[in-house]
């Protein structure tokens, strides 16, 4: 029989609404990936390395040299933080690996860890894998903000790690640079470890992203986490990193060994290009991502949906009461008949369901006329 603590909803969600999805011809929404390609020249790198007989073997264990070598240099371009590329950065397949390799390496049977709930699914089947204990903080509606008051009066002799997301999906929340300080302290004054998963640290419309590793007492105790999928629209190469100080490293490449031991081996090679992209690339593809979110934000709202705007990710997070809703996993199901459109109910991110009941999340990381075509479409269900 299935461990109960793996037997996740939000997989098998995803799963159900991909193919009422096809099954129906509905746009689909509930799901975070983009309907293009990313750069051309980047795609055509990943050629060249096939080609050229780069990582068609096994490559080493730690990651490409050439891309170990551009994840150090994004750190210091960006953030000013300096990464041995040799002992300080690790090359994992996507960030969902270096998450499971992480809790693996760090965790024992019986620690607590604290995460923000929603969360992404794949935490609570990490730390249950790991045998340890999941603590939900709850963010709630409006504006997601985490309570830190009750972060610290979570916190107990059994707490080991905390595990933060930001920008958050699915609620689109950035941390500031004040809960992050506070954050920190917390984690120092009680000996904690944090791991951080950033994968949407280019997608950040309103605030910034700070990396919680760039604080003080943060550099020795904290795994920062993020990828190549979301920055580049190549989500299906699974190209993530873990960049964190070298026993921290060396810990999760331990774990991380015997889950892929290697992967994505051309790939590798492309996003070591793609990291060395011009400024202009990052800016251009955030701008874009944000005039997305302000179109279907916009056909969100009048359609009759309670939309509450996300500062970061490619997620919108909107609430089904005003339109006399009541069950957002209900609302969902039948969603794809009712107006053709894919949508995934929030409840399935939270230990907690109730206080995501009627929240359903959309994504708008598609063509700009697929995004008009499904506001148009829930309009004419709800608003008709």
């Amino acid at each position: 029989m299935l461990n109960r603590r793996l037997d996740g909803l939000g997989t098998t969600i995803f799963a159900e609404m991909s193919a009422l999805a096809v099954a129906t011809g509905a746009i689909n929404l509930g799901q975070g990936f983009p309907d293009t390609d990313g750069p051309e020249a980047i795609r055509e790198a990943a050629v060249q390395a096939l080609r050229d007989g780069h990582g068609n073997q096994y490559p080493p264990g730690m990651g490409v040299p050439p891309l170990r070598a551009a994840i150090s240099d994004h750190q210091r371009r960006f953030y000013g933080l300096d990464f041995d590329p040799d002992s300080e950065v690790l090359v994992t397949a996507g960030a969902t690996e270096a998450i499971a390799a992480a809790m693996l390496a760090l965790l024992e049977p019986g620690d607590e860890v604290i995460a923000f709930e929603p969360f992404y699914d794949s935490y609570a089947a990490c730390i249950a894998m790991a045998g340890a204990t999941r603590v939900p903080l709850t963010l709630r509606a409006p504006d997601f903000r985490p309570d830190l008051d009750a972060l610290r009066d979570a916190v107990t002799p059994r707490t080991r790690l905390l595990l933060l997301n930001s920008p958050h999906n699915p609620t689109g929340m950035v941390l500031t640079r004040d809960e992050l300080t506070a954050i920190a302290e917390l984690a120092v004054e009680r000996d904690l470890v944090v791991v951080t998963d950033e994968v949407y640290e280019h997608l950040v419309f309103d605030g910034e992203h700070i990396p919680l590793i760039s604080l003080p007492g943060m550099r020795d105790r904290t795994v920062s986490i993020s990828s190549a999928g979301k920055t580049f629209s190549f989500t299906g190469w699974k190209v993530g990193w873990v960049t964190a100080s070298a026993p921290l490293v060396a810990a999760v490449r331990t774990a991380k060994q015997f889950l892929t031991y290697v992967a994505s081996g051309p790939f590798q090679y492309a996003i070591a290009e793609a990291l060395r992209l011009p400024d202009d690339y990052f800016t251009a593809f955030r701008d874009t991502l944000q005039a997305k979110r302000d179109l279907l934000a916009a056909g969100l709202r009048d359609a009759g949906f309670e939309v509450f705007q996300p500062q970061g990710t490619y997620f919108i997070t909107t609430d089904i009461a005003g339109l006399g809703e009541k069950d957002a996993f209900t609302f969902c199901r039948t969603l794809p008949e009712r107006a053709g459109v894919v949508a995934v109910p929030n409840s399935v991110f939270y230990d907690h369901p109730d206080a995501g009941r009627t929240q359903v999340r959309f994504t708008f990381c598609k063509k700009e006329k697929v995004l008009t075509e499904a506001a148009e479409r829930l309009r004419g269900a709800f608003h008709g």
